[in-house]
């Protein structure tokens, strides 16, 4: 059970991280773009890729590449302005529901049907994002008007990449190399945007960056190793991963920082969870 707490650990960690970004003064873009060099590098030395053989393989998607390039360090940037207005509990439960797009996907544009527990979970998971949102507005004192469009951000952004990562794996792209180029690709983009922006760089966002990307990392790397350890209960990885950050998140945004949680907000969070076992593979 350790790969699945750690990678629960790390995926609330990386919000926590870009909660307090903004009081450590912090810049989050140069701190994402810092997160990719960590990644890159853990991923050459854990995951032994075969760029080569991803590049020079007929069948890689590079509109799939590119567009992930893109999402990637966009939808941080988006991550941390959710957790920054709406706080982490919201943007953590968000971030979980973002598994029903590829469901969705599969309807509007593979034509496949939907029933059972895949169309209750879908009904349930879009019912509880309505209830975050619309419990956004009363996160804290002073709410960002805005809150509810970085909730939703975060929710199609987290959900078009899951699409796009599925659609890489089908063209037979192997995952290790998958995430080293896109990696590789989403941070060479962010640099020369910072650099044609003209930012001061301190060595505080370096340092941040690299514990951004050890957590990012971590998280990716410990839930593939629970799937390894647990290869004939795909449905304990699942829930316990979603179920897990969900909750953590609640608690760590309550106690920690004192987020307060409207009835809306916390009725999508009980409904989002009902979501996830009502999807959990069976």
């Amino acid at each position: 059970m350790f790969t699945l707490v750690a990678s629960i650990s790390c995926s609330v960690a990386v919000s926590v991280l870009l909660k307090i970004a903004r009081s450590r003064q912090i810049d989050v873009a140069q701190a994402i773009a810092f997160n990719y060099v960590m990644a890159v590098t853990l991923t050459v030395l854990l995951l032994n890729p075969d760029p080569q053989g991803f590049i020079h393989n007929p069948t890689t998607p590079y509109w799939v590449v590119i567009a992930l390039g893109l999402l990637l360090p966009s939808i941080f940037l988006v991550m941390a302005k959710a957790v920054k207005h709406a706080g982490i509990v919201l943007s953590d439960a968000a971030q979980r529901l973002s598994l029903i797009i590829p469901l969705i996907a599969a309807v509007l544009i593979f034509g496949e049907s939907l029933q059972g527990f895949k169309l209750l979970g879908i009904l349930l998971g879009l019912a509880a994002l309505w209830c975050l949102t619309l419990g956004s507005k009363q996160v804290d004192s002073s709410p960002h008007p805005h809150a509810m469009h970085w909730l939703l951000g975060v929710w199609v952004g987290y959900g078009v990449i899951d699409v796009l990562f599925k659609q890489l794996a089908k063209s037979g792209a192997a995952f290790s190399s998958s995430l080293l180029i896109t990696f590789s690709l989403a941070g060479v983009l962010l640099f020369i945007w910072l650099l044609s922006q003209k930012v001061t760089w301190r060595l505080r966002n370096l340092y941040a960056g690299l514990l951004l990307g050890l957590l990012n990392f971590g998280n990716i790397y410990f839930y593939i190793r629970a799937h390894q350890q647990f290869p004939d209960n795909p449905t304990l990885v699942f829930s316990a991963m979603n179920i897990g950050v969900i909750s953590v998140g609640t608690v760590i945004g309550a106690i920690a920082f004192k987020e307060k949680l409207s009835r809306s907000s916390l009725l999508g969070i009980g409904l989002a969870i009902c979501a996830i076992i009502a999807l959990v593979p069976r």
